[in-house]
């Protein structure tokens, strides 16, 4: 059946879907009109990604049922919801590294050429499918390049082409740009609006507002696995958008951040990266109850200045002193010997240990200091001390033994938070700590933030969000091309004064 003439592309009617311990969707409604870009939006474990996996064959719902282009449907795999033109592009990447672009984008439905009775790859056919392809979406991306030495971000854009060359009828995009430039993240919407004026439909769910606001036509919000309501664009604003997301007022964004600034914690003096393209001479000092915002542009090196001081990387000169004492942070190790701990950016690269416990990955950065006499670990006292943690933290999982990728975005990280409580650091070290969560899971994350302040602990924050930065700093020291270019006082923190000094280039 054509779509044309269709009021609705794709219906998902009264899905229902439960999990040991968890009701995930309950009766969920989401009509979804072809040739639009359809929001779903919600707080981490709203439900959003269980329902697309249900369309998408991943789970079976419980109940419920799936009509497409006006017929019913039934996906059991991937595959069958593939074939019946439904693609998703996942949040986290799935590629496979050592293999090219294009042996990428056409696994499992490579072109054979047949000589005789025996079948090959036809290797030439799949290189000129894909320029033609990558051509057709403007992406620069050679096709016989290795996907593992690609960046991040033509990885993601290289799962979109994927996608894309399935001729769906209904994309699926979960957090698409979750790690594009604004630069790459505007060629995304560029893309989406070529496939919308073909009559595609897009479900594009992220947690970046201002990203809902540009490209999408209608919005759902879920909330607790229930369908809260669909709303046209441009009938609603941000904050009652936010409001039907977390059932509250959201008119108080960050909680208040009340600590007393105490004695100098950390200093660090010139330093300077081993790799002369990165960071160099930076100067800035950390106070105990103080959280120190970083800024900066995309290629700011604020990353690679935190990694530095945490031991990841090498730097060729400058000093680090933490309590009036040099150190030599020579490796992770080093730093938590000093009371040095550091969240990631990418909690899915390298935070989480996805298939493991949630006890496991909150004391795996503490092991050594639960041996017993005879060198062996203390079970019991590892898995109280983990629950005691992630109880304070409010860690929503149905068992500490629970696989911890199988939690929320919010609530992974705030497993993270307490491993690295766990080592009990005096300085913690948070980089993106709100990257892909959503807002009601973010005001979670500053609560503790500002609860540690309170409490002696200093922080650095490294965040592009330039209102977490202004909402959480006592400071905003900004970066520009690995030049520190200025330190602002809360008082003199605007987007306008952050923005002047992170473009201030050479």
């Amino acid at each position: 059946m054509s779509d044309a003439g269709l009021e609705y592309v794709l219906e998902m009617v009264g899905i229902s879907k439960s999990f040991p311990g968890v009701h995930a969707l309950d009766k969920v409604t989401l009509r979804v009109k072809p040739g639009m870009v359809h929001a779903l939006m919600g707080e981490n474990g709203a439900g959003k990604s269980t329902l697309m996996k249900c369309l998408f064959g991943i789970y079976r719902e419980d109940e419920g049922e799936i009509i497409l282009k006006g017929s019913r449907s039934k996906f059991h795999s991937a595959k069958d919801a593939l074939e019946a033109g439904v693609s998703m592009i996942h949040q986290e990447l799935s590629n496979v590294p050592e293999r090219s672009v294009s042996e990428n984008i056409w696994l499992g439905r490579e072109p054979l050429r047949r000589i005789g009775i025996l079948k090959f790859l036809d290797h030439r056919k799949m290189h000129d499918d894909t320029s033609v392809l990558m051509k057709s979406l403007d992406m620069d991306i050679n096709s016989s390049e290795r996907m593992g030495g690609l960046s991040i971000s033509k990885q993601q854009a290289c799962e979109i082409a994927k996608a894309v060359s399935y001729d769906a009828s209904v994309v699926v995009m979960d957090e698409p740009s979750s790690s594009l430039t604004e630069t790459e993240t505007a060629h995304l919407f560029k893309i989406i609006r070529n496939l919308t004026a073909k009559g595609v439909a897009v479900i594009y769910i992220s947690h970046k507002m201002s990203e809902i606001f540009q490209i999408a036509d209608e919005v759902s919000i879920m909330r607790d696995g229930k369908m809260i309501g669909t709303h046209p664009v441009a009938d609603i604003d941000e904050d009652a958008l936010i409001k039907l997301m977390v059932g509250r007022d959201n008119t108080h964004r960050f909680p208040p951040v009340e600590s007393r600034i105490g004695e100098l914690r950390l200093q660090v003096k010139g330093l300077c990266s081993s790799n002369p393209r990165s960071f160099r001479n930076v100067n800035f000092e950390l106070r105990r109850g103080e959280i120190l915002g970083i800024g900066g542009l995309v290629g700011a090196q604020r990353t690679e200045l935190v990694v530095s001081i945490f031991g990841l990387r090498q730097v060729s000169a400058g000093e680090i002193l933490v309590d009036g004492e040099r150190v030599l942070v020579r490796s992770p190790r080093d730093a938590i010997a000093k009371g040095i701990a550091l969240i990631t950016e990418d909690r899915r690269g390298s935070g989480i240990f996805p298939l493991l416990s949630v006890t496991i990955n909150t004391a795996v950065a503490s092991l050594g200091s639960y041996l017993n006499v005879a060198r062996f670990l203390e079970h019991r006292k590892i898995e109280a001390e983990s629950q005691k943690l992630n109880e304070a933290l409010r860690t929503k999982t149905p068992s500490m033994a629970t696989q911890i990728q199988n939690l929320s975005g919010g609530n992974q990280q705030k497993v993270l938070v307490s491993r690295w409580l766990m080592t009990m650091p005096d300085i913690l070290i948070m980089d993106e700590p709100t990257r892909g969560i959503d807002v009601g899971a973010k005001y979670e994350i500053y609560s503790i933030m500002a609860d540690l302040a309170r409490n002696g602990k200093s922080i650095i924050m490294v965040s592009s969000e330039m209102p977490e930065l202004i909402g959480m700093s006592h400071r905003v020291m900004v970066l520009c091309a690995g030049r520190h270019t200025g330190t602002l006082e809360k008082s003199e923190a605007t987007q306008e004064s952050i923005m002047r000094l992170a473009t201030q280039f050479e």
